[in-house]
This record gives C-alpha cells, structure tokens and sequence, in this order.
C-alpha cells in the first residue's frame, strides 16, 4: 500500500520506528466518491484488495487529525487528512549492532553495519539504521543527513531536531564534507597508484549496476594503496563527488574490484538479495567525515571504530 510518505505531525506515534502515512483527500469535482471509504478502496484496493482496506476501517486503523478512528462512512470532504500504519512485511534482522561514535543535543553519528539500509525503502523498512536508532536511542525525530549504501558499513550522520536537518543537508548536497572510505581489493602491481579516477557514471532504475560510458565525466575518486598483503591491499578512497556505487565502479574499472561486491564486475545472484551471506560482507568502510557544524561553526572530524573482516588488526 502506498500513501503520502512523510514524517508524522499527525495524530498517530511511530511504530517501531516507522512514521505513520498521511493520506490527503484529493479534489473530487466529478464527486465520484460519496464517502471516505469509497476513496480509500478506490486508491488502496488494487494493492491489497477492497476487504483489507474496509477490515482496516472496521478495526480503527485510520484515524483523523484529532486521532478518531474513520470507519468509512463518513461524507468525503476534499482536503481531509488521515493516518495508518502500513503492515509491515516479516524482515529478516541484521545481525549485527549500530554503535554510536558520538552523540549530543543536535548530532548522532553512527557506525552503520554492512547490510543495514540507511532508510526505509523497498523491503528493507523496519531493519533501517534510522528505525532502529529512533527505536534504541527514543528519538522519534531522528533523521539522516545523507545515505550510506546498505551493503557499505561506517559513519552515517543523524539530525536530532528536525529544523537543522536542512543545514547538514546541504553540507552534502554542495561537497562541504570530506568523506573517507577504505576498501579492501585484490592487488596488482601494474597499477599505479594514488591517482585520481573521472569518469561518466549512469546509474538506470531499476538496473541493480552501474555503467560508465563515454562522455562528460560526473565523478571523481582519489585512490590510494595504503598497504599490502599477499594478493590483497587495503585503499584509501576518497570521493570527491557521490554518484551512486561510484567507489565501487571506480575499483572495477582499475581492475580491482572490491572483495565480496555482488555486482562488479559481474551481477552476482545473492545481488538480489533474497538470502544474505552475513558472512561475506561487502568490503567497503566509511572510515571518516569532517566538516565545519552549520549549527555550532565548530570543526568536526569523526572516524569510525569499525575495521573490514578482510583485513583484521595484526
């Protein structure tokens, strides 16, 4: 079921971490609907059928802005706004914890887990980072500066109170944060490193890869061997912009694609995701972000206590 996804001033708390949906009554000049339940079926009813939105009426399920339940029957009016919860589909738990490198009044910075999406999305709803911090920490407002890709592990950063979200957004959005990762890849003693990787990455919807191809280029990596082991090395990489998988195509396309990537080179079957290997983690860390606070004017800079699987201390 889909509705207008945004966070609740409504009536409605969260459930386990989840907004409620608001549902605005649309203009009905035609007067197709005589009342609110006739709309409701109308819109929902395809999705999860006409008896699972009037069982949902009949158990108080929406609610108007004074947090009554709407049965149905009540005469359309154009304008109205109501909230539900939508059922939550069984996840699959991530089995490992989000640790906290730094909290206060305004700021939480968490060490994300591989295979824990930043957001609700898809299937991934409940088993979010932010859903599980609001959860564990009890803050409902709890809201992400950016994204950290789900099969990327490290430093993700939340807003507190949702009026400052905006500033660390566009810290984001105009490249005023300086984001660090390290991966671990084969190594080839051809390759010459550091150097800097531009290129023209097209990211389709609904294509789990990207591609680069020829013109413009629309990003830019620093890639740095910091040591080496046997076959393997462990890099620095330092993006200066953020197109989707971009350190990871970069990697691909020097020849050393990241260690455990189910899409570069090649689309993996576990890419899909229908069963995850917990034990083959994607070997990708957000290892820093520094930054001047929009709120405060203080410099920050935090790193995460995180290490890759691949390449364990010692």
């Amino acid at each position: 079921m889909r509705g207008r996804r945004k966070a609740s001033a409504g009536p409605l708390p969260q459930r386990d971490g989840i907004d409620a949906v608001r549902v605005r009554l649309p203009e009905d000049p035609e007067g197709r609907w005589g009342c609110v339940g006739e709309y409701l079926v109308a819109r929902f009813g395809g999705a999860i059928g006409g008896e699972r939105v009037a069982a949902m009426l009949g158990a108080g399920r929406f609610v108007g802005a004074d947090g009554g339940a709407v049965r149905g029957g009540e005469p359309y009016a154009a304008g109205l706004s109501l909230w539900f919860h939508r059922d939550f589909a069984a996840e699959e738990p991530v089995p490992f914890p989000i640790g906290i490198v730094y909290r206060d009044a305004h700021l939480v910075v968490a060490d994300k887990p591989h295979f824990l999406a930043t957001t609700p999305r898809g299937r991934h709803i409940t088993e979010t980072a932010v859903a599980r911090l609001r959860r564990e920490l009890g803050v409902p407002a709890l809201q992400p500066a950016h994204r950290l890709d789900r099969l990327t592990a490290g430093l993700v950063l939340f807003v507190v109170r949702p009026e400052e979200r905006g500033a660390y957004q566009t810290l984001f959005r105009d490249r005023l944060v300086r984001k660090e990762y390290e991966a671990v890849a084969a190594y080839d003693p051809a390759l010459v490193l550091p150097r800097t990787v531009r290129s023209r990455i097209v990211k389709e919807r609904g294509v789990l890869a990207a591609r680069e191809e020829p013109g413009e280029a629309n990003s830019e990596s620093c890639v740095e061997l910091l040591e080496r082991r046997g076959g393997l090395g462990r890099y620095r990489l330092v993006p200066a912009t953020g197109r989707t998988h971009q350190l990871r195509v970069h990697m691909n396309a020097l020849g050393v694609p990241m260690l455990h990537d189910p899409l570069y080179p090649v689309v993996e079957p576990e890419a899909e995701g229908a069963v995850e290997d917990f034990s083959r983690p994607l070997q990708l860390l957000a290892r820093r972000l520094e930054f001047t606070d929009p709120v405060s004017g203080e410099p920050r800079r935090f790193v995460s206590g995180l290490r890759l699987s691949a390449w364990p201390e010692g």
